[in-house]
């Protein structure tokens, strides 16, 4: 297959399927060696965004997919009447930053690291499709561990993991000013010495 059929045959089985494909699986269908496979997908991604097209390819892990351009979301929103979906709210975008830094990690590593239950919050993100289970933990009671999924990708905009910001780190001990109180309810700082009142 010369360059242009090949990058054709791909950009058909993308537009087909409407859901990512993995490069292998692309590379069986066309009966190609991946190195082919891949350069025709590089030389769409370039092209579509060389061109400023309405449409884009992106890669997740090791699949890829036609999606719209994020410019003209609003454009496809209104055009098919699709609703936005929902925010997450700050329960969780925590519970899913927690297992997105720490997968695959329990439910109740969750609730340690947040302070609080988080059964609703965790089944919330498995409706959306943002995490799934992945297996239990060889622990007593083996409960369930969890992992963020291709959705959780595609909602970020991520190609992989690996594009996750890293997490701050926290302040020194030496960096932390430490209050406490004294015996009778003053304010004393971390020498012991007590804070002026007026």
């Amino acid at each position: 297959m010369e360059r242009k059929e090949i990058e054709s045959a791909v950009e058909a089985i993308l537009f087909a399927s409407g859901e990512p494909v993995q490069v292998k699986r692309l590379c069986g269908a066309l009966e190609l060696a991946r190195p082919a496979v891949e350069r025709a997908l590089q030389n769409l991604r370039d092209h579509y965004a060389f061109e400023r097209r309405g449409i884009r390819l992106s890669q997740m892990d090791d699949s890829w997919q036609l999606c719209s351009a994020p410019e003209y979301g609003d454009a496809v929103h209104r055009a098919l009447e699709v609703r936005k979906p929902a925010k997450l709210s700050q329960p969780a975008l925590e519970a899913l930053t927690i297992i997105a830094y720490y997968q695959p990690t329990t439910r109740a590593n969750v609730d340690q690291i947040r302070g609080v239950d988080s059964a609703y919050t965790m089944s919330l993100l498995l409706n959306r499709d943002l995490i799934e289970e992945c297996g239990r933990l060889q622990a007593p009671g083996r409960p369930r561990l969890y992992r963020t999924t291709k959705q959780f990708l595609r909602a970020f905009h991520l190609n992989s993991l690996e594009e996750l910001p890293e997490l701050e780190t926290l302040a020194e001990p030496e960096d932390e000013v430490q209050m406490r109180l004294g015996e009778h309810g003053e304010i004393v700082d971390a020498e012991g010495a007590e804070e002026e009142t007026e």
